[in-house]
């Protein structure tokens, strides 16, 4: 049943191979998020670059073919040539705005020529160039406004058409590209890296799990089987089968440690043997203790002899007739001897009174209860703990009026309620300093009429049910028989 359990819990658990591959899943995961990221921030960028780079020098071509325009005369023809440029090179838009300098020299131009917002006014402002991506849309952009810088230097010298300053801004040109081509192009190279990405991982993860499975998992398994088979049978586990150093040390350890138990095994088993022997010898020690102890209070107290056999016998049939478990039948008889073991702290002027008590010591006479508890109370020992309940709970009553603590019904202890019962059945009907013994019928019918209020009446029911081996029992252990209730296997059996 331990092992079913055992194997159960270990199916519950994941696998090496499990742990391994979900862990490095998780990790590749990551990691290839990480460069696909970085990978597309970095393609992003250059593609940017690109762009403004294309943006760059089509407003460059734009500014050497208007100063050739205005150079050759022909300025009235630069449409045609712009939308030359525009159909070439995957231009949405391209104008050019011009600054007031130029305005005041030549004119305001063509209207789209002088249609400037926030953006542009900037750049003239500025003279430096910006640049505006609408790269997320469906048709991605790129508006360029790029300024016209006047100078003197190279073979396009501005100023000797325009009358302004050198690095003054003629004008901007404003150039909006089509930026599909290199968005799709991205998406298609991330695609790629992505599903080289995805082959990748599977193959690591296939990798893995071979791996895994070839020289750890199916090794551990083996390892282990062939370990429980060593011991079993007495023979070493076989170090050729595993293929890695590392099991073949961990077969060779178990080798030695399987040696080394078997040597032993019989020693322990010795020393089991034993143990087992010493804690039997220590609880007959006990038990034979604890029934010399109940004698020695008997004797002190001028009880009737065997009057502790008797209890003892009858608490064990009344306990058995109860249906308690063996263990507890064993504890209840094994502890009954010192249910008035507290009476050794009673003075003799008290204990042995013939008379009727006074009030005060009548009060004296109760603590015993007390008093034995407190010699019990500290110990570990079942047997022991028994008996200081007993020791406390005996003289209570199932209706609430025993002492010392008033306890009602089964707030009693039941080791406790048998012990009461048979401890009064025993005083009633033998001789004692105080009084003479009860005729049968008498202390029959006393208990009788205490059912339910002295005495548990369940047990009282059983106590009538069995009168007779009662009887039996305080006829075979009168007073003139001779007091030993001890043999070397504890109590004598109520039948013998």
């Amino acid at each position: 049943m331990r092992t079913n359990t055992w194997r159960i819990n270990i199916v519950k658990k994941p696998s090496i191979n499990t742990v391994t591959v979900k862990n490095l899943v998780n990790f590749l995961l990551i990691l290839a998020a990480i460069l696909l990221i970085i990978t597309a921030l970095n393609f992003r960028s250059l593609s940017k670059h690109a762009i403004e780079n294309q943006a760059l020098a089509h407003a460059e071509l734009v500014r050497a073919s208007l100063t050739a325009h205005m150079k050759g005369g022909i300025m009235d023809k630069r449409d045609y040539y712009m939308e030359e440029i525009k159909s070439l090179h995957q231009i949405n838009r391209l104008r050019v705005i011009r600054s007031q300098e130029v305005i005041k020299q030549f004119g305001k131009g063509r209207d789209d020529e002088n249609i400037a917002d926030a953006l542009v006014t900037k750049v003239l402002e500025t003279g430096k160039h910006l640049f505006e991506s609408k790269e997320w849309s469906y048709t991605p952009s790129m508006r360029a406004i790029i300024p016209y810088i006047a100078s003197s230097k190279g073979r396009l010298n501005c100023l000797g058409c325009h009358k302004v300053a050198e690095g003054a801004v003629l004008g901007v040109v404003d150039i909006e590209l089509d930026i599909s081509g290199y968005r799709n192009h991205s998406l298609y190279v991330l695609a790629g890296m992505t599903l080289l990405s995805l082959l990748f991982l599977v193959l690591i993860i296939l990798n893995t799990r071979r791996t895994i499975n070839n020289y750890v998992q199916t090794p551990l398994e083996t390892l282990i089987d062939h370990a429980m088979e060593a011991y079993r049978k007495h023979t070493p586990v076989c170090l050729e089968q595993f293929k890695t150093r590392e099991f073949t040390n961990v077969a060779h350890e178990i080798n030695l440690f399987n040696a080394d138990v078997i040597a032993h095994q019989e020693m322990l088993k010795e020393k089991n043997r034993e143990l087992i022997a010493l804690n039997d010898e220590i609880e007959s020690t006990l038990r034979e203790t604890i029934y010399t102890m109940g004698i020695i209070e008997e004797q002190r107290s001028k009880d009737t002899n065997n009057h502790t056999r008797r209890v003892m016998l009858f608490s064990q049939l009344l306990a058995q007739k109860s249906g308690l478990s063996e263990n507890d039948i064993d504890l209840v008889t094994a502890a009954s001897p010192l249910h008035d073991i507290g009476k050794l702290g009673i003075p003799d002027s008290i204990l042995l009174k013939p008379g009727r008590f006074t009030d005060e010591e009548y009060r004296l006479m109760q603590n015993h209860t007390n008093i034995g508890f407190s010699m019990l109370k500290h110990s570990e020992r079942e047997i022991l703990k028994a008996a200081g309940v007993i020791a406390l709970q005996h003289h209570e009553a199932w209706d609430g009026s025993g002492y010392p603590q008033g306890l009602k019904g089964e707030e009693i202890h039941i080791f406790s309620r048998i012990v009461a019962l048979a401890d009064v059945f025993d005083a009633l009907h033998t001789k004692r300093i105080y009084k003479e013994a009860w005729e049968l019928d008498k202390v029959v019918a006393w208990i009788s009429e205490q059912r339910g209020k002295h005495f548990d009446p369940a047990l009282v029911d059983l106590f009538l049910q069995n009168l007779e081996e009662f009887v039996a029992i305080s006829n075979r252990y009168n007073n003139d028989a001779p007091d030993s209730a001890l043999n070397g296997n504890g109590p004598v059996p109520a039948g013998d």
